[in-house]
């Protein structure tokens, strides 16, 4: 669609809604992706959900000695463990 005119994107009243109309959408009527410039999003912060999840005592606190010992609160440390291991696991699916 070089130099035609694109498509208006309409407004969305939520996430849910502008997801939902990307899914079905064909992205390059409403964007000239050739054009495009690489941007780091440096102050984007990921979605965050609340779970509860039940460990045992003794791991929660050798968790937090852990924490203590790198001056990072125990429930960070706990995501960064969780990043690691999550990526060594796609990395082994590939």
């Amino acid at each position: 669609m070089e130099g035609k005119k694109r498509k208006k994107i309409p407004q969305f009243s939520n996430e849910d809604e502008e997801r939902n109309f990307w899914a079905a959408a064909d992205s390059s009527q409403y964007v000239d992706w050739p054009a495009g410039k690489r941007r780091k999003l440096v102050q984007l912060r990921p979605t965050l959900r609340t779970i509860s999840l039940r460990l045992p005592v003794s791991m929660i606190e050798d968790l937090k000695i852990l924490a203590n010992q790198r001056d990072v609160p125990y429930q960070s440390l706990l995501k960064v463990f969780l990043a690691e291991r999550l990526a060594r696991e796609r990395r082994a699916r590939l």
